[in-house]
């Protein structure tokens, strides 16, 4: 992503683009709730849900939920005032009548990867009702001299290599993978070796009936190779999962929903809290991507996942500041 300049939308290019991303928007979130029913985890709109049932939502208890790209330290017009959007997205969290179980980061934390700004991201983050935070780096995260040290330091004590990690949750079997500390030409993320051998052993001992829910920064699909959205060797990664019947994967970095589907594992990028960026192919590149203030609120947001019990989906969803 370009650090040093911001697209800027005009009216009819904003339209453009806007239909062109709407036609690839799956769902439009400050957040998203994911539910599980049935082995499977599937999206539903988080402000529809807390409005059944006086806030309680019939997909059933939250799982967890999804903040991504959050750019503590970012300054720049597109969003001066992240501090603010990360603070209102927190107080959406904190004010769900049914409190999920953990929550999931997938990365850019920060915007330099300054002590300070993690500081501040942490001070925040403190805030949640919910104390269980998982996370992964985002590439904004390992720009200090240790490559990523300072993010470790701080979220890295129970992981391996450049900070990945799988734990168990309510019967679903989580995955935190980086694919943002060795980049390929183009910018496309990288795992390596070693992280993928690792992916083969963790899931060999499970059912293949587990739900799976992968989390990494960068996509995990070709989404968009030009801007070098993508994660060049996602594909041997992923080839373990292909025996589960349900795999969800989750990233963020492209700050925008996007959906997609391969067999059995379904993608999803996030909406951030800090500033939209443009749909595939609709700006020169990538990168902070200036809109009207009022419609700012649309383009940030959270991710939400509900545990569903009997037959059916888990359930996803998505929630703007708007």
């Amino acid at each position: 992503m370009d650090q040093s300049e911001e697209t800027t939308v005009s009216d009819n290019s904003f339209q453009q683009s806007r239909r062109k991303a709407l036609k690839c928007l799956a769902y439009g979130g400050a957040g998203t709730l994911f539910t599980l029913a049935g082995g499977v985890l599937t999206p539903v709109d988080l402000a529809s849900a807390n409005e059944i049932n006086g806030g309680r939502a019939k997909s059933g208890k939250p799982l967890f939920v999804q903040i991504s790209d959050t750019h503590i330290g970012f300054k720049k017009a597109a969003n001066p005032e992240v501090n603010r959007t990360l603070t209102q997205t927190i107080d959406l969290v904190n004010g769900m009548a049914e409190q999920p179980d953990l929550i999931i980061h997938t990365g850019d934390i920060t915007h330099l990867s300054k002590a300070a700004e993690f500081d501040q991201a942490q001070q925040m983050l403190s805030q949640l009702r919910v104390t269980e935070l998982h996370t992964v780096p985002g590439e904004h995260d390992t720009q200090d001299p240790g490559n990523g040290r300072e993010f470790l330091n701080r979220y890295g004590a129970h992981t391996r290599g450049d900070g990945w990690y799988s734990f168990d949750q309510a019967g679903v079997h989580f995955v935190g993978l980086v694919n943002v500390v060795h980049l390929n030409p183009g910018g496309f993320g990288g795992l390596g070796p070693e992280q993928i051998a690792w992916i083969r052993d963790d899931v060999a001992h499970l059912r293949s009936s587990t739900p799976i829910v992968v989390f990494a920064h960068m996509p995990m699909w070709s989404l968009y190779p030009q801007w070098g959205w993508g994660t060049q060797d996602a594909e041997a990664a992923l080839e373990p999962l292909t025996r589960f019947g349900s795999v969800t994967v989750l990233n963020g970095h492209v700050h925008q929903i996007q959906q997609h589907v391969e067999g059995n594992i379904t993608f999803h990028t996030a909406h951030p809290t800090a500033y939209p960026q443009p749909a595939p192919g609709a700006a020169p590149s990538p990168g902070p991507m200036l809109v009207p203030a009022d419609q700012l609120p649309g383009y940030l947001g959270m991710r939400t996942l509900n545990i569903r019990r009997g037959r059916g989906p888990l359930a996803i969803t998505e929630t703007t500041l708007a």
